[in-house]
């Protein structure tokens, strides 16, 4: 089935209809790869000119609660979102704010660990760590 087919069948089944602007908005989100509410509407915007952000966020809202996006929260300001397939932890520098992508794989001592002194199962597929980058700790350190 179709990303539209399988996004319209799940709909219907909570009483809700398929409409072209939650359609946009997924497929903007897939396309930016990691966007803002504001970077997904003026995606959206290019092909739909009255979409507003106020529908951009009731799209997003709905999408995440279907599964189909995630937010993160990558340091100050507004939530950056990605589609569900797109798993990885992001490293955020705090001083030039910088993003960089590590494998979830790269916390399973720490999650092995959570799991086994505190039950706790860590979802590493949601996850922003704040920090230094090694450009700035290189110019720090220069």
């Amino acid at each position: 089935m179709s990303d539209q087919g399988s996004l319209r069948s799940t709909l219907h089944q909570r009483g809700m209809r398929m409409t072209p602007q939650r359609q946009l908005v997924l497929d903007a989100v897939r396309g930016l790869g990691h966007a803002t509410p504001e970077q997904v509407c003026r995606e959206v915007q290019g092909t739909a000119s009255t979409v507003n952000i106020t529908t951009v966020y009731r799209a997003l809202d709905l999408l995440e609660e279907l599964g189909l996006v995630r937010h993160t929260h990558l340091g100050h300001g507004a939530p950056t979102y990605s589609a569900e397939e797109h798993e990885h932890v992001h490293l955020a520098c705090h001083r030039c704010g910088e993003i960089d992508e590590v494998p979830t794989e790269t916390l399973d001592e720490l999650a092995e660990q959570l799991r086994r002194e505190h039950g706790f199962e860590l979802d590493a597929t949601h996850l922003a760590l704040s920090g230094t980058c090694r450009k700035c700790r290189a110019t720090e350190a220069g």
